[in-house]
């Protein structure tokens, strides 16, 4: 199977997981592209919140009903792809450029389904690590950085810079800590463990499904419900 077979698999067992009623945050990539008519085939009564104008225009023309996160205020589910899924799970997100939003969209949700073919599970992360950038103080911000180059080409979805952090990832705990502390980073690509409640990776026809608990000490999530 090619991998765009494998990202169609893992989001066609992933729709699957979407019950009637649920409010559902959809994700941004190649990997969500197919998750869209997959949702919309099953006819469920859904209300969807969407990452990108690229996924709203592909769920708006698939019939999907559309919200705003505010609208929705919780989720209970979310789909999305990764561009690296470690042990832990640590993830690497914003090839698609919306990672400020995924994460935003990802913590709302009782539940946060990552899907992937099967090159994405990794050892370790490494670089690059996407980066959301405020426009004002560019330049100071990238001087202190150090590590950080700037990608060109479109914006995020709010208008935010984006760049890639290409320094070492020894610790990715560390290393989120440090761009957290950066006040001319609006977010980074690094997804905790504590976001993530489900892995989904297809390998072949084979679907890997691990359900990931929070660990002690961690925020707690809800229990997914209905709109």
């Amino acid at each position: 199977m090619t991998l765009e077979g494998e990202k169609r698999a893992a989001a066609e067992y992933a729709a699957g997981l979407v019950e009637d009623g649920m409010r559902v945050g959809l994700g941004t990539g190649t990997t969500v592209a197919p998750l869209i008519p997959a949702l919309a085939a099953r006819g469920l009564r859904l209300r969807c919140v969407a990452t990108s104008e690229a996924t709203a225009r592909a769920a708006e023309a698939a019939g999907l009903t559309l919200d705003t996160l505010d609208g929705v205020g919780e989720l209970d589910i979310a789909i999305d792809g990764a561009d690296q899924i470690a042990p832990g799970p640590w993830l690497i997100k914003g090839g698609g450029r919306a990672h400020t939003r995924e994460k935003l969209v990802a913590a709302a949700a009782a539940r946060f389904v990552v899907i992937a073919s099967h090159d994405k599970p990794v050892p370790r992360l490494t670089p690059p690590v996407p980066l959301e950038l405020l426009a004002f103080g560019l330049e100071a911000t990238l001087r202190r950085l150090e590590h950080a180059v700037l990608r060109g080409g479109a914006k995020s979805p709010d208008g935010g810079v984006i760049a890639d952090w290409t320094g070492p990832i020894d610790d990715p705990a560390q290393l989120a800590r440090r761009l957290e502390g950066e006040p001319g980073v609006v977010d980074h690509g690094l997804f905790a463990p504590t976001l993530v409640t489900d892995v989904v990776v297809a390998t072949g026809e084979a679907i890997d499904h691990t359900r990931h608990w929070i660990s002690p000490g961690s925020p707690p999530r809800r229990a997914p419900g209905r709109a």
